[in-house]
């Protein structure tokens, strides 16, 4: 069975940007910017605060880790009254991953992971701004230990440094998202929740092996053992919306990345993700994306469309 998580992070080419180590003693704060870009931070050794906009100080201790979905701008600091320096002009981060600031009572690790395809809501709409997992939590122990492999790679300088610490950043992520599902629980973590759910879970999975099929409700509860009317209320329960509105928004959005390609055909993908008609599926897509699926890579418009009605801001991985 196809692991849909797994296949959500294909999907939306998720990839860790950039792995870093700060480093700080004495009294300090420092700001860094808002990205359109899912951001995690674990403490290393020492305390601090997080401050976010409008939100009350959160504590931090060595082995809490946190994570922003849609990062916005934040302050690291050990002195809540002391006014903050530029996080990015204070450093020289383009010739180094480690910085440092009077010390190094306090260290911590962040990373940045940015995002191709224009699919990225997907993720970053399903999770909440904030998410904390602190050093008692049961999880943490798990993510300790990644976090000594990256600190190690990051401080060490060894050859493949790089691809290590971009492929320990994508599992401290999945790592991190297991962790949130376990601490708040499989209902109130939305559809990444879901998939830790035996049997939503699986159901999930089947949509995601064959969207072109004809799925029905009456099929999919078939297949996982449950009644169709127990099935369709654990689903919305669990993902928010029901099981053919998830197969459709998924199939669109396996359109929508496949359409980037220059020889990508309309009429072909209807026909594999199960439209009797190129009409049928463009206005699906339309449906979902605001736009028909031939114009929307290209910019252009047409009356009616809500992308020419209402602005939509694109997702731009160079801006993260």
């Amino acid at each position: 069975m196809i692991d849909p998580l797994s296949d959500l992070f294909s999907l939306i080419d998720i990839r860790s940007a950039r792995c870093t180590r700060f480093e700080a003693g004495g009294r300090w704060a420092f700001r860094f910017p808002a990205k359109p870009a899912l951001k995690f931070v674990a403490v290393i050794r020492g305390e601090c605060w997080l401050l976010l906009p409008g939100k009350p100080p959160v504590a931090l201790s060595a082995g809490d880790t946190f994570l922003l979905a849609n990062a916005p701008d934040y302050v690291i600091a050990n002195d809540l009254g002391r006014p903050p320096e530029d996080g990015i002009l204070s450093f020289d981060w383009q010739h180094s991953d480690i910085a440092r600031h009077g010390g190094d009572e306090t260290a911590l690790i962040g990373g940045s992971f940015v995002f191709g395809g224009g699919n990225a809501s997907l993720l970053l709409d399903a999770l909440p701004a904030f998410i904390h997992i602190p050093a008692s939590d049961r999880e943490a122990t798990i993510l300790r230990g990644t976090l000594a492999v990256l600190d190690d790679e990051l401080r060490g300088g060894q050859m493949g440094a790089s691809l290590m610490t971009r492929r320990m950043g994508e599992i401290l992520l999945v790592q991190t998202l297991r962790a949130y599902v376990a601490k708040i629980g499989t209902a109130g973590a939305g559809w990444i929740g879901a998939l830790t759910d035996a049997r939503i879970g699986a159901a999930i999975s089947l949509m995601h092996h064959d969207p072109g099929h004809a799925w029905s409700v009456n099929g999919l509860a078939a297949g996982i053992g449950m009644s169709r009317s127990g099935f369709a209320l654990r689903f919305k329960e669990l993902v928010g919306i029901a099981p053919l509105d998830y197969l459709t928004r998924w199939r669109m959005h396996l359109a929508r990345d496949a359409l980037r390609l220059p020889d990508a055909s309309v009429a072909g993908l209807a026909i594999s993700l199960g439209y009797s008609s190129e009409s049928a599926f463009g206005n699906a897509f339309k449906r979902v994306f605001g736009r028909a699926p031939k114009r929307y890579w290209s910019g252009e418009r047409e009356p009616g469309d809500r992308a020419a009605d209402t602005p939509r801001r694109r997702y731009n991985p160079e801006r993260a």
